[in-house]
């Protein structure tokens, strides 16, 4: 698909929203979330959210993390970057965060349900489609960019690369 031309001048692209995702792994389960509100409610993701005036993405992706489930993210190291062209809401800059352990006990919240998953068994079904294109090699310690291009959910145009250093 990445070599359809792509519909988004990337060079002068501006997000609209910024905003990160954080994803607890331990041993070969992954700790996600059934959103219950905001964008993406009633999709399964990993926590995070929008980042705060004065807030680096690694503040906002523990804070929310915290917000959203209850439990402090442990060994956090940043694995990705995604680019969203949206046609039904902002388009958004995401930075990708990975854990190795958390504080606390995962706890459901109004904003999220917390779901332990296998990652041998994602829900890809029940997540943002761009999910199958990065999620499974990034829980593999992948680092990557990703750039995507949506008509509401149908993606038009993606491009995915690993081995990114952040």
């Amino acid at each position: 698909m990445s070599e359809a031309t792509c519909p988004v001048n990337w060079e002068t692209w501006e997000p609209g929203m910024r905003a990160t995702l954080m994803f607890i792994r331990v041993g070969d389960e992954v700790l996600l979330i059934e959103k219950q509100r905001g964008i993406g409610a009633g999709k399964v993701n990993g926590p995070g959210g929008k980042i705060d005036p004065g807030e680096t993405p690694l503040e906002c992706a523990i804070r929310e993390t915290q917000e959203e489930l209850c439990v402090t993210a442990t060994g956090v190291r940043k694995m990705g970057e995604l680019f969203f062209a949206m046609s039904d809401m902002p388009d958004i800059h995401c930075h990708v965060y990975m854990a190795d352990g958390y504080e606390g006990t995962p706890t459901a919240t109004p904003e999220a349900i917390p779901l332990w998953t296998k990652v041998s068994e994602l829900p890809f079904e029940r997540m943002w489609d761009d999910d199958r294109y990065w999620l499974g090699e990034m829980l593999d310690g992948e680092t990557f960019c990703g750039k995507f291009v949506f008509d509401e959910e149908t993606i038009l145009w993606r491009e995915v690369n690993f081995g990114v250093t952040w």
